[in-house]
């Protein structure tokens, strides 16, 4: 196994073109766990370590510019206003010897439908930058994801920086376990309101083969808050409401039995994740005086 160690980006970007089987290595938290087991063993590892670029972060007025690198426990303490939901998820990574390594890029690069990232991102409808030497480009995160641990990357591609929308209204994420740390997910969700657009999005984590949203939970709950007039008058959401787009969320699941659980506790789990999760952030939302209109 051969190690390249590329003092630039664009060294970087040069390295993957000439190899494009290198297999870039950040944090590592998921790459050296697969080669000190013997599941994985590239011909070359690149290490993206030296490239400040990737550890960067800027806030805009619009959207938050998070480079692949930036650890978890910065997003956790000091993006927490901008991205609840992230910050949330980034909470329930592993321990924190790993949060300080980790980074979103990590888990964007493995693909794995239980990466704790995933969900959030969904949400808060994120898009990828990457770039090889021909070119950068922008891949929206419903687009990422093509199958169990693959993504929509060229082989001479690299994640730069992911583009997240700045929080316009609450966002909640859960994610249940065999235990309280140091742990895979057996299932997790996200939720975020976006009051300007009146839209609700959501992230599914390892209850399909790929992350997903719960597209039809989505849309259901869309033309419910519209027809109520729920974003003006800040009514309570009606149990029969809550339940329809928890049923729907858990439908949208399609996991399967594993070690870690059943598809059936999958299904279930993701059910009562949503339903929490839309109490919570609309409790969150009624609060808001800033963000409501027409409430008395």
């Amino acid at each position: 196994m051969d190690f390249l160690r590329p003092a630039s980006w664009e060294e970087a970007l040069a390295a993957k073109a000439e190899h494009p089987t290198a297999v870039p290595i950040a944090g590592g938290t998921d790459i050296m766990v697969e080669i000190n087991f013997d599941h994985r063993r590239p011909e070359y590892l690149l290490d993206l370590n030296r490239i400040e670029l990737l550890r960067e972060w800027e806030v805009g007025e619009e959207n938050v510019r998070l480079g692949a690198s930036v650890p978890y426990t910065q997003i956790m303490e000091q993006l927490r206003a901008e991205l609840p939901g992230l910050a949330l998820a980034s909470h329930t990574v592993a321990s924190p010897q790993i949060r300080n390594r980790g980074g979103v890029g990590g888990n964007l690069g493995t693909a794995s439908p239980a990466g704790d990232a995933h969900p959030a991102l969904l949400a808060a409808g994120a898009e990828v930058e990457v770039e090889s030497v021909r070119g950068n480009r922008f891949i929206p995160i419903d687009e990422f994801y093509t199958g169990v641990k693959r993504n929509a990357l060229q082989p001479d591609e690299l994640i730069k920086t992911v583009h997240i929308k700045k929080a316009d209204g609450p966002q909640q994420y859960s994610k249940v376990g065999t235990r309280n740390a140091m742990v895979i997910a057996v299932c997790a969700f996200g939720l975020a309101l976006h009051p300007e657009t009146r839209t609700v999005r959501t992230g599914i984590g390892s209850a399909a083969p790929t992350p997903i949203r719960a597209k039809e939970a989505e849309e259901f709950l869309n033309a419910a808050l519209e027809e109520g007039g729920f974003w003006d008058n800040g009514k309570i959401i009606t149990p029969s409401i809550a339940k329809q787009f928890a049923d729907l969320c858990s439908a949208a699941a399609n996991p399967i039995d594993d070690v870690r659980g059943t598809a059936k506790y999958r299904r279930h789990a993701v059910g009562i994740m949503a339903r929490r999760q839309l109490g919570w952030t609309w409790e969150q939302y009624r609060g808001d005086g800033r963000t409501l209109e027409g409430a008395a």
